[in-house]
């Protein structure tokens, strides 16, 4: 059974799936992605970051952070065995909190060479935008963005 709970991304229980996670991007793409995700502020409760577990193993991890009032940043997803809804799971469970937040969309950013992610996001209603902030000249960056 997969559950998915609400976590700090410095709790012991996320920090191995948060090191696998880091390590599939450094093989993937040669970057971590750990620079992106060094300004959680765990005592905000706009700062949303979550794990799954599939009854104990923890499985996938995700969060969301403000970038506005209104608009949150989906970062840190990951699903550790493709094809098990994991993803899916995680992403509508952070969409939930983002409205909960009061967040009026979620933007984020993924590889032009990820094409699972790209193709995930767009099955989930996200649609490409034009790259955001640091992302804005970056070649090998793709931005995506979802109304609530």
């Amino acid at each position: 059974m997969l559950t998915i709970k609400i976590s700090d991304p410095n709790a012991p229980e996320a920090f191995a799936i948060i090191e696998e996670l880091s390590q599939n991007l450094y093989e993937r793409f040669g970057s971590d992605g750990k620079n992106s995700f060094t300004d959680w502020k765990s005592d905000n409760p706009k700062h949303v970051f979550v794990i799954a577990a599939l009854n104990t193993e923890i499985v996938g991890c995700g969060a969301i952070r403000p970038l506005s009032e209104k608009t949150g940043e989906v970062k840190r997803m990951f699903a550790k065995y493709p094809g098990k809804n994991i993803g899916q799971a995680i992403l509508s469970f952070l969409e939930s909190k983002a409205k909960e937040q009061h967040y009026e969309e979620l933007v984020l950013e993924t590889r032009v060479k990820n094409q699972e992610a790209c193709s995930f996001y767009l099955k989930s209603n996200y649609r490409k935008i034009p790259n955001y902030g640091k992302y804005e000249n970056r070649l090998d960056a793709v931005c995506f963005q979802k109304t609530l």
